[in-house]
């Protein structure tokens, strides 16, 4: 099935976009309903399972996300609570070509608006539960790289500045392909 062409790009590591904290929706509008439309096309065109309103430039507080069980559209999500662990290598649209195993909860709750600006409640367990803290990570301006430890980021240091190259250099303005099982 094709997907109708989106305005939203995704913005790759090194843009100011993606260290900049999201601020509260205050009141749902259409205008949001398009962003998490169009948002929701942009990740099943790349083979994402989740991706956060940073990532395409927007500092509202969005994501969507579907880890096989449906697509959910949230707004100012927060978790209110977390249980048990899980370590999972996680990719990100926004840094392609960069796997790093990340320590999450397995469990969340987190509440959150639906597109429709009606408050929601969802319990998430292991992978959907990954899904949801990589993107609320994206709305704190926080990146996978930032779990990295010392030593992964020597061994990922040459793939994330070839990337900021060829963004500075070649305007790569989209994702090329992906060698994580988990894209996010």
């Amino acid at each position: 099935m094709l997907m109708p062409e989106t305005a939203l790009k995704i913005k790759l590591l090194g843009d100011p976009a993606l260290r900049k904290k999201c601020v509260s929706v205050k009141k749902v509008t259409d205008r949001h309903r398009e962003i998490l439309k169009e948002m929701a096309q942009l990740m099943y065109a790349h083979s994402g399972i989740g991706l956060a309103s940073p990532q395409v430039g927007i500092h509202e507080a969005m994501i969507v996300a579907d880890a096989g069980s449906g697509l959910y559209k949230l707004i100012n999500p927060r978790i209110v609570k977390k249980e048990g662990m899980q370590a999972l290598e996680e990719g990100c649209l926004s840094i392609p070509q960069v796997c790093i195993k990340v320590k999450r909860a397995k469990s969340i709750t987190l509440k959150a608006l639906d597109e429709w600006g009606k408050e929601i409640s969802l319990e998430a367990q292991d992978l959907l539960a990954c899904v949801l803290q990589h993107e609320i990570d994206h709305l704190k301006a926080r990146l996978i790289v930032d779990y990295a430890s010392f030593f992964e980021r020597l061994k990922i240091k040459n793939k994330l500045q070839e990337l900021k190259r060829k963004v500075k250099d070649e305007g790569l303005s989209q994702p090329e392909t992906k060698s994580c099982k988990l894209q996010l």
